[in-house]
């Protein structure tokens, strides 16, 4: 791979998104059969996993280094410096289950545009996307050497890949435990975690309560919560809180629930039905500690109902953990300040939005939360693919984004040519 022309690695994945787009319907129902998100949802995320490669296929063309200007350091007069940036060489990427294509391309696209050679490790639950990119990459023209897909469970394989030596670069996405033990395994490597959330919207009163509505449905149960920037906690103003609540609890029952395969589908079940008891259990555990069940709060299966909480106490579970589930829990507040505490007084730090009209409190907003991500009138669970993408504090470090991880996924030599003495 590292001999292989960056334009060549180019026209590579760039037939790799064209021959995603052309088998976007298949490949839609395929996550949605395997993941359980609405068809919907399934059909976009190939249109986003197309649009990733075609991004990383343009970093391809833009590997890069730069001239040092050695003639203003002292004894520099004469020589010439430049770097060169280099693959790393065998990339691990191991990947989540939500979203089991886009992420994965997020992984590889980078990885095959700078040069590398890639391992993935797709989630047990999720891999027949994977295993599909896979097949597409290999009948694009990708050398068969330069990618494997290995499937089985994480403590096993992802632990085996993560300590052998041979690997360079790591770039993972997942939980905080997980990340924490592939750090330890990982050694002397380079390693990106993308990791958990339990991200808040703020909504002071001059917000437009219908748009904030809006965006808390798309952002809070899209996927049925299972995304790692899912709106999970709304801090709201006294003055709009009320009102807010009275707002959703119109709106979330609409959400339809079931059969991800049926077009009326809004919403569909979670991955594992573990998971879903798990989402009840807190919701219950919240209930018993004071807050108040707007509607959802039970399930059938793996399928949890929308589920709208208020008066929940920043100590809750569903509010200073990753819930990572189809439900929203609503805290009031009597100030900006206390908003923009509460909303960074968190282990967590990916993603965060806040709606007002007042520049000077998003402002404050931006500069006082501590969140790789921040949105102005709109929730946190917004991502652009070709944006740099990564947390601050246990939600990770490095960022993605294809022409974020291609510098993430390669490293940079110095040449120095000396004149004449």
């Amino acid at each position: 791979m590292r001999q292989l022309p960056g334009y060549d690695r180019f026209q590579i994945l760039r037939r790799a998104a064209d021959m995603l787009l052309a088998r976007q319907q298949e490949l839609g129902r395929m996550i949605s059969l395997e993941e359980g998100k609405t068809l919907t949802e399934g059909v976009f995320e190939v249109t986003r996993a197309a649009e990733t490669l075609e991004l990383s296929a343009e970093e391809a063309k833009r590997l890069s280094g730069e001239v040092l200007p050695l003639d203003g350091a002292p004894g520099g007069a004469g020589r010439l410096g430049f770097t060169l940036r280099i693959p790393c060489g065998v990339v691990a990427a191991i990947t989540p289950f939500n979203f089991p294509l886009n992420l994965v391309c997020h992984k590889v696209g980078p990885a095959l545009a700078a040069g590398n050679a890639v391992i993935v490790k797709p989630a047990s639950d999720t891999p027949l996307s994977a295993l599909k990119l896979v097949e597409i990459l290999l009948e694009a023209g990708l050398p068969p050497l330069a990618i494997h897909c290995l499937v089985g469970s994480g403590s096993e394989v992802g632990q085996a890949i993560a300590a052998d030596a041979r690997v360079r670069k790591i770039s993972f996405t997942g939980s905080v435990e997980v990340g924490q033990k592939i750090c330890a395994a990982a050694g002397i490597k380079r390693v990106t975690m993308e990791l958990g959330s339990n991200s808040p919207l703020v909504v002071l009163p001059d917000a437009d309560l219908e748009k904030v509505a809006a965006a808390v449905l798309a952002s809070g149960y899209g996927n049925a919560g299972q995304v790692c920037i899912s709106t999970q906690r709304v801090i709201a103003m006294e003055r709009a809180y009320r009102d807010l609540i009275d707002l959703l609890a119109e709106k979330v029952p609409q959400l339809a629930a079931g059969n991800p395969l049926d077009p009326a589908t809004k919403m569909g079940p979670m991955i594992r039905e573990r998971d879903a008891e798990r989402v009840v259990a807190w919701i219950d555990e919240a209930r018993a500690q004071g807050a108040r069940v707007v509607c959802g709060g039970s399930r059938k299966g793996t399928l949890v109902q929308p589920t709208l909480l208020a008066d929940v106490s920043p100590t809750m579970r569903v509010s200073c953990d990753e819930l990572f589930g189809p439900a929203v829990g609503m805290t009031s507040v009597g100030s900006l300040a206390e908003a923009i505490a509460l909303a960074t007084d968190s282990r967590y730090g990916l993603s965060a939005g806040i709606f007002t009209q007042d520049i000077d409190a998003a402002l404050a907003f931006a500069r006082g939360v501590d969140a790789g991500n921040l949105h102005i009138n709109w929730g946190p669970a917004w991502r652009a693919d070709l944006m740099p993408y990564g947390g601050l504090k246990e939600s990770g470090f490095g960022k993605e984004g294809p022409k974020y991880a291609v510098q993430e996924m390669t490293e940079l030599k110095t040449v120095v040519i000396h004149g004449p003495a």
